[in-house]
């Protein structure tokens, strides 16, 4: 009997419900790569970036610049960054888990630290998976692609609405 190794499997999808993608990221270098990696991992989801966590809770429960858009409207997921200006992102973390509308939001912490503490509380405050972010380019479009396939591909969400 011959073997023969079956093709290897890349999802190419286009997964656009309406939802939107939080990306809370204050690096511009790693803000472009993230979303180059998202579109080209096929993800055509409406992604709003905050580059703080002020800036991410405004969008979050529709203050200051984001006054007047509807708070019950929650993202599909959120990608947190945790070394953020102004406000940083466990405490993004706990304001979104203490608040009825966003408790059930999906967070992945997506961070270059790989600090056991930082791991433990992300947990702690309700973080739904933590990943640290790979250095090099090929495996982060891999993680991305991992990460566009579970969360919004096989992930069910709380529906609260």
């Amino acid at each position: 009997m011959k073997w023969v190794r079956a093709p290897l499997f890349i999802s190419r999808f286009n997964y656009m419900d309406g939802k939107t993608i939080l990306v809370v990221e204050d690096n511009p270098d790693d803000e472009a790569l993230m979303l180059r990696a998202l579109r080209k991992n096929g993800i055509a989801n409406e992604i709003v970036v905050a580059h703080d966590g002020v800036e991410a809770l405004d969008y979050l429960f529709g203050e200051g610049q984001y006054a007047g858009r509807d708070a019950e409207e929650v993202p599909e997921l959120v990608l947190l960054d945790l070394k953020l200006p102004k406000v940083d992102g466990l405490d993004v973390l706990r304001r979104l888990r203490d608040d009825d509308r966003t408790k059930y939001v999906p967070v992945v912490v997506l961070t270059t630290s790989s600090e056991q503490r930082d791991i433990v509380e992300s947990y702690h405050l309700g973080a739904n998976s933590y990943v640290t972010k790979p250095v090099d380019f090929v495996e982060f479009m891999e993680a991305t692609r991992q990460l566009g396939t579970y969360w919004l591909l096989l992930n069910r969400s709380v529906n609260v609405a």
